[in-house]
């Protein structure tokens, strides 16, 4: 079976289990969420929500970002590890969003790279949750992990790589929606210290699975 219909048969097989594809962070506001994926970096979705509704509360709009002090800020954040960098990065993000893109995030990848604290992976995420941009593809570990797994990458753990071989196998239009149910997988199935391959829907497609079974 080759890559690309494989892929196709797992985006179908998660479907079923996970109709709907919706980011695990919690926001309301465009800059809310490049917030909160900032701050989910080396660290839990559920730590985040637990964090952001005060944060955001205490920080109503992206003037009140922009303007906030970074130590109280820091202490805000502080559960959410490498709280200094990320304090520093939301504050200077925000600045630039109304500085430079009349307080908007961009939706283009070129400029939300230029945004501190935005990588690939969390451009990838923006311009797919908040713009519908299709082919967009977000490598954070379960999608890494998991796709190596079924075949669908060689298994690199470089997530510029993941986003290029993925890139050649998904359909842009279920991309986005493809990452947040993989998400969802390793989580509720495919975790990483024990995965329940017994009751995995996508065990007949998953080539380390299919190994074992040898």
């Amino acid at each position: 079976m080759k890559k690309a219909e494989k892929a196709l048969r797992i985006i179908e097989a998660l479907k079923k289990d996970y109709p709907a594809a919706e980011c695990a962070l919690h926001s309301q506001k465009d800059y809310e969420l490049m917030i909160a994926v900032r701050l989910s970096a080396q660290c839990t979705d559920e730590r985040v929500n637990l964090i952001t509704p005060a944060l955001f509360a205490r920080f109503p709009s992206l003037e009140a970002f922009a303007s906030a002090d970074v130590a109280e800020v820091e202490e805000m954040v502080h559960s959410c590890g490498f709280y200094k960098h990320k304090a520093r990065d939301i504050v200077l993000a925000c600045q630039m969003l109304l500085a430079d893109y009349d307080g908007r995030v961009p939706d283009k990848m070129e400029e939300l790279l230029k945004l501190p604290g935005v990588g690939r992976k969390t451009a990838n995420l923006l311009l797919g949750d908040l713009y519908g941009v299709p082919g967009s593809v977000v490598c954070d570990t379960h999608c890494i992990r998991i796709c190596g797994k079924l075949g669908l990458t060689d298994g690199t753990k470089d997530p510029a790589k993941c986003e290029e071989q993925l890139r050649a196998v998904l359909p842009p239009k279920e991309s986005s929606d493809f990452c947040h149910r993989i998400v969802l997988h390793g989580r509720a199935v495919c975790t990483a210290r024990k995965p329940a391959c017994s009751k995995c829907r996508l065990a007949a497609f998953c080539d380390s699975f299919l190994k074992q079974e040898e």
